[in-house]
């Protein structure tokens, strides 16, 4: 299971952000995961609780935003939504296109104290 690592790698962002900005106390985290990503927001909901324990973390609600996958079709010229990675355009059928959004993950806000 990654998504304890990546969830380790959160926190550990949070607590550099505490020392650098100098909050005590987090209240809420919101991050945004692209639904291509291969992250489980479920898991990363479970192992925050684990994870935060003990850190500035602790006790705060993580909130997770989801983003659709979107790419840049060469041969359309435009931006297109993706359902898969590698996937074709649904506008002309071609697999020449570039992600865009959807395989993010990241600490979008920080509601702290």
């Amino acid at each position: 299971m990654h998504e304890m690592a990546l969830t380790e790698s959160v926190v550990a962002l949070v607590e550099e952000a505490a020392r650098s900005e100098g909050f005590s106390r987090t209240k809420a985290i919101v991050l945004e995961i692209g639904l291509l990503g291969h992250v489980e927001p479920e898991a990363m909901q479970f192992c925050f609780e684990a994870v935060s324990r003990g850190t500035i973390a602790e006790g705060a609600r993580l909130d997770i935003i989801r983003v659709a996958g979107q790419g840049w079709c060469l041969d359309c010229g435009k931006s297109v939504p993706l359902a898969e990675r590698f996937g074709a355009c649904p506008e002309c059928g071609r697999h020449h296109v570039q992600m865009t959004a959807g395989d993010e993950l990241r600490v979008k806000e920080l509601e702290v104290e």
